[in-house]
C-alpha cells in the first residue's frame, strides 16, 4: 500500500500547519478540499503560515475525477457533515480517511458516512498553532497521534500513513491502544479548553491560579468517571500528568476554544461539555462541572 495522492479538508490552524507540510513535499500529488462557495476566495489569497504565503491545488466536490489515497480532516466538529459530503467525490474503495478532530465522536460519524472504507483514529498534541488577523503562526509543530483502535499488530493502512507523514516531516507515534488516547485528549480539552474560555486564561495561568486548577481537574474528574463507567482505560495518574503538563507549553500561549471565544467564532463546547453531559445522563453520572461550563461557554456565544 503506497499513498501518493493526499488531500486535507479544514485549514485552520492545525490544518494550515500541516496542510504546508504535505504541500511541501507532496507539490501537485496534494490539495484542500473546500465547499464550493469559499473556493476561489481560497484560491486567490492562499493560506500563510508564519508569514509565509503557499498555494496548493484548491478542489471542490464534483471538479474533476481524482481520487485521494489518503484524505485527512482537520474541521472543527460542527463542520464535519458537511465536511464528510464536501469530499464525497473524491473517495473510492481505496481512500484512507483520518480524523484530526478533538472530542471522542468524529470518527465514528466519519466511519458511518462510509462504513466501506478504512477510518483511522488521530489527534494532534503540543502543536501551538494560532489563528490570527495575517494568517496562522507557531512555533512548535506537535505531532500526529493515530492509528486503529488496536495497534498491537500495525496494519498496512497504518504504516502507509506513517510512511506519508515521515516523507512530509510529520512527527508521528502510533500507540497501541488509540481509544485511550482519544480519551485521554479529551479529558483534557474538557478541562483546559473549557476553563480558558470561561476564564480568558492562557496555559500560564490554567494551574498557577488554584481556582482554575480546581475547575481544570474537577472537569477532567467527570470525564474519568464516564470512562470507568465504560471500561475505557483512563486513570487518576492522567490527571496529575496533564496538571505537570500544563508547564510544558507557553505561558501565554492559548487553547483553540480561548482563541474562538476572543474572535467570536462558534466554539465546540457541543461536542465538549455537551458530550459529557450526555453520557453522563445516559450512566447517571452526575456532570455538575461540565454543566456549568456548557451553561456560561453558550452564553458567551449568544453574546457575540
Amino acid at each position: 500500500m503506497n499513498i501518493k495522492k493526499v488531500a486535507l479538508i479544514g485549514m485552520g490552524a492545525v490544518g494550515t500547519v500541516y496542510g504546508n507540510a504535505l504541500h511541501k513535499f507532496y507539490g501537485t500529488d496534494f490539495a484542500v478540499i473546500s465547499g464550493k462557495s469559499r473556493k476561489e476566495k481560497l484560491q486567490k489569497q492562499g493560506f500563510t503560515l508564519n508569514g509565509n504565503i503557499f498555494h496548493p491545488n484548491i478542489f471542490s466536490e464534483g471538479d474533476n475525477d481524482i481520487k485521494f489515497d489518503l484524505i485527512i480532516f482537520c474541521v472543527k466538529n460542527y463542520q464535519l457533515d458537511e465536511a464528510i459530503e464536501d469530499v464525497r467525490s473524491f473517495v473510492d474503495e481505496n481512500t484512507i480517511l483520518i480524523t484530526f478532530l478533538n472530542g471522542v465522536t468524529a470518527r465514528s460519524r466519519i466511519h458511518a458516512a462510509y462504513p466501506d472504507n478504512k477510518v483511522l483514529y488521530g489527534l494532534t498534541m503540543r502543536i501551538d498553532a494560532e489563528r490570527t488577523d495575517c494568517g496562522v503562526i507557531n512555533t512548535v509543530d506537535g505531532e500526529i497521534h493515530f492509528g486503529e483502535a488496536d495497534n498491537t499488530v500495525i496494519s498496512l493502512a497504518v504504516k502507509a500513513v506513517q510512511v506519508c507523514f515521515d516523507k512530509a516531516g510529520i512527527k508521528n507515534i502510533v500507540f497501541p491502544d488509540m481509544i485511550r488516547m482519544i480519551w485521554k485528549k479529551f479529558m483534557l480539552n474538557v478541562g483546559v479548553n473549557q476553563v480558558t474560555a470561561v476564564t480568558r486564561a492562557p496555559y500560564g495561568k490554567v494551574t498557577s491560579l488554584e481556582t482554575n486548577l480546581t475547575l481544570f481537574k474537577e472537569a477532567m474528574m467527570e470525564v474519568l468517571a464516564i470512562a470507568k463507567a465504560t471500561n475505557i482505560d483512563l486513570r487518576e495518574e492522567d490527571i496529575d500528568d496533564f496538571v505537570l503538563m500544563m508547564d510544558s507549553f507557553s505561558p501565554n500561549g492559548r487553547t483553540s476554544m480561548l482563541q474562538d471565544v476572543e474572535a467570536k467564532r462558534k466554539t465546540e463546547v457541543e461536542y465538549f461539555a455537551g458530550t459529557v453531559i450526555e453520557m453522563g445522563k445516559s450512566l447517571d453520572i452526575p456532570t455538575p462541572i461540565n454543566h456549568v461550563l456548557y451553561c456560561v461557554i453558550k452564553s458567551i456565544e449568544s453574546l457575540y
